[in-house]
């Protein structure tokens, strides 16, 4: 068991609480593996009504330390491990794979509180959950784009089914929307102050059964939500599954939202915009959670091969130049065909299964 997330049960209340406050929480393989661990344990067990999935504040009060839910995965691993055989990167994607579509089919109720930072890794954590508590600190994206990867972790499930583009342009672009904008697409359940959050977990572990009515009496109206003032145009020149054609439609509007939009993609990897966008085409058209998983092992193990990623990482994590040299460096380069491979099934034996359902074991 490691220490990086602490698991364990208080009232018929399963806790997993992420506990690594000076990476804002990102994940690693063995908190993956050891949430998997607890849950698995939890299914059967009579003593336990519901999951609540948190992070652990800093312990000396450092507000830096304190930012966030989760950042993300442990991008230093698998950028490592892709520069040498990908082994470690592909033994991360998979058991941490398993682990959100666990979440996803988990039969007890489990809460999740996005307080702070959610992004990558965090996403998939908490998406799957079926309470989502957003707050006034909330700070969502998916970001991958921005580093030669892909919105993973379930993106390709969830994305596609926001309402109208908005997944699309939040998967292309790697844009932030906060706890407000979270409430009004439906990605939070739940709107609260952060300042109620202990308040409120205190009454959920009292009273593990009642924790829907519970939120429900303690939820608040968000703010008015800003992404709600750019739903037209991101419906209207989002609209396209072809990269070059939103690229062509902002050109053609203009307009001061549109010209910011471009100024964002050409920061992003032409390769990874393209595999984003038929990512959620393909996830949008899977009508089982698992299949969408293991499309996107598929496609990990591909893109981490390509040098978009390991170039990528390198310029926003590593060297923070943000100057990332992508190859191909335009849309119009990426060709078909290089999609197409990157889509292609892993060979039967490299490919991604779940965990044997609920069985209490792992293969």
């Amino acid at each position: 068991m490691t220490d990086q997330v602490l698991t364990f049960i208080e009232n018929g209340v399963g806790r997993i609480r992420l506990n690594r406050p000076k990476a804002i929480h990102a994940l690693t393989p063995e908190m993956c593996g050891a949430i998997n661990e607890a849950l698995l344990g939890w299914a059967d067990d009579p003593a336990v009504v519901a999951v609540m999935i948190d992070h652990v504040a800093s312990p000396d009060g450092d507000p830096k330390l304190s930012r966030g839910f989760c950042a993300g995965g442990d991008i230093a691993l698998i950028a490592n491990s892709a520069k040498a055989d990908c082994v470690e990167a592909e033994a991360f994607f998979h058991v941490e794979y398993r682990m959100n579509h666990l979440l996803f089919v988990y039969e007890k109720p489990i809460v999740a509180f996005i307080d702070g930072i959610v992004m990558g890794g965090g996403v998939g954590l908490s998406l799957p959950a079926r309470f989502r508590v957003a707050t006034e600190r909330t700070n969502f994206a998916m970001p991958e784009t921005g580093i030669g990867l892909f919105p993973d972790v379930g993106g390709g499930w969830f994305l596609p089914r926001l309402p109208g583009r908005v997944g699309a342009w939040l998967a292309a672009t790697g844009s932030r929307i906060d706890g407000a904008d979270c409430t009004a697409i439906g990605i939070a359940t739940h709107y609260m102050a952060s300042d109620k959050l202990d308040a409120v977990k205190a009454r959920i572990i009292a009273d593990p059964a009642g924790i829907g009515e519970i939120l429900g009496e303690n939820a608040e109206t968000p703010p008015p939500s800003k992404l709600a003032a750019a739903r037209a145009d991101i419906d209207r020149l989002f609209a396209s599954d072809k990269a070059e054609e939103i690229v062509a439609a902002l050109e053609a509007d203009g307009g001061e939202w549109a010209t910011k939009q471009l100024s964002v993609l050409a920061t992003k990897s032409p390769q990874t915009i393209k595999v984003a966008l038929r990512q959620l085409v393909e996830g949008a058209a899977k009508t089982d959670f698992a299949d969408n998983m293991a499309m996107e092992y598929g496609l990990a193990c591909a893109v981490i091969r390509r040098p978009d990623f390991v170039e990528g990482v390198r310029a926003v994590i590593f060297d923070k130049d943000n100057a990332p040299r992508w190859n191909p460096a335009s849309l119009e380069k990426v060709s078909d065909a290089t999609i197409g491979a990157i889509f292609a099934p892993l060979p039967l034996e490299k490919q991604w299964s779940p965990l044997p359902r609920l069985t209490g074991t792992q293969d």
